[in-house]
């Protein structure tokens, strides 16, 4: 989207065409070197061969192309070593120009996004969020308000009324008479009385005492 708005560099597409043009002319001189090396060595031969045939002025012309030969291809060596340096500097250069321009487009990314949401709208809205936070509280508490006859009742003394409530039925079960089991009836021959147990004649004289104590 950014490369359509603003476009791409020129400097881009011209550090490309460079890089391009330095590469061709490397490998020129590269292949240039190749021959010199090959006809170096081709000299090299034929000085020998003179050498055996006792021809010494062809052989020492022979080593003079050599020299001659080893001397461009130092120079071709020269002329390498300066392209790989330029090209090794084009290249930063180009990382740094793309870079810079990496980093412009962030910049305008986000000065576009500030101008869609500034400020004073987020403030506005953080304002508006607690405002209807609050009356969403307010809402809360008037729903769970009693009303009516409900709303009249003081708390305090309905607590004090269900203490009294609370004291009462503790009285009542400390009075209630204690429960015994039922005593199963005894069959006993004709003629003979039934004679009341002793434990049992006794817990009725205490709950026949006790029942008039609460009388009076």
């Amino acid at each position: 989207m950014f490369t359509r708005m603003f476009g791409k560099p020129k400097q881009e597409t011209n550090a490309l065409a460079t890089l391009d043009k330095l590469n061709e002319t490397l490998e020129m001189l590269e292949k240039k070197e190749k021959v010199l090396l090959k006809k170096a060595a081709a000299e090299v031969e034929k000085a020998k061969e003179f050498t055996r045939a006792k021809n010494k002025r062809a052989a020492i012309q022979c080593l003079k192309r050599k020299r001659l030969y080893e001397q461009q291809i130092e120079q071709l060596g020269n002329f390498q070593l300066r392209i790989h340096d330029q090209m090794i500097m084009l290249e930063g250069a180009k990382a740094t120009t793309e870079t810079v321009d990496a980093l412009r487009t962030g910049a305008a990314a986000m000065k576009a996004m500030q101008k869609a949401t500034n400020i004073d709208d987020v403030d506005k809205t953080m304002d508006e969020i607690n405002e209807q936070t609050e009356n969403m509280k307010l809402i809360q508490e008037a729903l769970s308000t009693p009303i009516g006859s409900a709303a009249d009742f003081d708390e305090d003394e309905l607590e004090a009324e269900l203490e009294e409530l609370e004291g009462a039925e503790l009285e009542e079960q400390l009075l209630q008479p204690a429960t015994t089991a039922p005593v199963a009836p005894i069959n006993l021959p004709a003629g003979r009385q039934q004679v009341r147990p002793a434990a049992q004649k006794t817990e009725e004289d205490e709950l026949a005492a006790l029942q008039a104590e609460m009388a009076l």
